[in-house]
């Protein structure tokens, strides 16, 4: 009776041993993945990132007086934009 009890454990005490070597195969896998979809994602934002760089750049060179007016109404605007809100918030 001894032996089958201590069997019994010995056989439940490797199943979960091996339940538990997969769930943390199939962890250090999806941390893999996650790690792998990070790189992927801040490799395209840094190819984005150039890709507008090099976009803006032509753009100033082939426009570049379009460019000062342009620059120059959303720095009035956010400067109008600003202190109105801190008037508000005063008040």
């Amino acid at each position: 009776m001894a032996q089958s009890v201590l069997e019994q454990a010995g056989g439940t005490a490797a199943e979960v041993m091996n339940k538990a070597s997969r769930a943390a195969t199939v962890a250090a896998d999806a941390i893999e993945d996650g790690v792998a979809s990070a790189r992927r994602a801040a490799k395209q934002g840094g190819d984005a990132v150039a890709e507008l760089l090099d976009d803006t750049k032509r753009r100033v060179k082939r426009h570049p007086i379009e460019t000062v007016v342009a620059t120059f109404a959303a720095g009035i605007a956010a400067g109008t934009l600003i202190g109105w809100m801190m008037k508000r918030r005063q008040c």
